[in-house]
């Protein structure tokens, strides 16, 4: 067996995409972890797609720096805009967005006639990147999506757990939920599962569905198919970079380090 103890590069437009780097962690163990979050720059979701590309452009030849193996975005609102461009224009490293292998998971346990909402940025839902894909394996499926801007900057900013969450939850979703009654509701945006407990708690009649774990088991996959895993007995290092080391920024990876080492840099990126 091939080894390659080169790092995973991951990356967000901020501390979103650590939600998906605790999945990835959890399931390859002795992985090394490059994480970048652009935390200065946030949100994405907002900005137009020519700025979106020149982000996550720079944020690639950060990874490619560092001798990264493979870079996985961390990012819904990247992974529409972004991914078929990154994937022509870095043909040498591969990519894996967090859509694709969440959609791919859905046959086998989604009842052919439920309906599917999707939250996510703006980007994300105007781009209907989820829409196409689950229609494309899932005919029978009605697919509704709503866009939930504020959500990204109130969890930046700390706020996920504050009295204002929910009433924005309440704001974007209430009337979309009471409409369309979905089944499933897909967190199409990496900052959201730190709200799950609070959609969950306020909408108990639906099963949520985060594409962290999807993506964290098809980076595995993707490892072995490329022959490029770590050798099983090493201990993983963690680095982290942001464009702007906020405290919740801090916070959030002391929550999914726990007691590990790890290394935290600040890193500018300008246009």
């Amino acid at each position: 067996m091939n080894i390659d103890n080169r790092p995973i590069g991951v990356f967000d437009s901020g501390l979103g995409g650590l939600t998906s780097l605790k999945r990835i962690k959890a399931l390859l163990p002795n992985e090394n972890i490059i994480y970048f979050g652009d935390t200065a720059r946030t949100p994405y979701g907002s900005k137009s797609i020519d700025t979106i590309n020149q982000f996550s452009q720079q944020i690639t030849e950060f990874l490619l720096m560092r001798d990264v193996k493979i870079i996985a975005i961390a990012c819904n609102t990247v992974s529409a805009a972004s991914l078929d461009t990154l994937k022509r224009n870095y043909p040498h490293i591969p990519f894996l967005g967090i859509i694709e292998p969440i959609v791919a998971s859905l046959p086998g346990f989604i009842e052919e006639n439920s309906t599917i909402a999707v939250i996510g940025t703006e980007v994300t839902i105007k781009s209907k990147t989820y829409e196409k894909a689950i229609r494309l394996r899932l005919p029978k499926v009605k697919v509704v999506s709503q866009a939930c801007p504020l959500f990204v900057t109130l969890i930046e900013e700390g706020l996920h757990d504050a009295p204002v969450m929910d009433a924005h939850i309440r704001y974007y979703l209430d009337d979309f939920i009471a409409e369309y009654q979905p089944d499933y509701l897909i967190l199409g945006c990496t900052h959201y599962p730190l709200i799950k407990h609070k959609i969950k708690s306020i909408y108990p009649g639906i099963i949520l569905l985060d594409p962290a774990f999807s993506q964290a088991e098809k980076i595995e996959d993707l490892l072995v198919s490329l022959n490029l895993r770590a050798d099983p007995e090493q201990k993983a290092t963690y680095k982290f970079y942001a464009s702007d080391l906020s405290t919740t920024f801090r916070q959030m990876i002391d929550t999914i380090m726990l007691d590990e080492q790890y290394s935290l840099k600040f890193t500018e990126l300008r246009i």
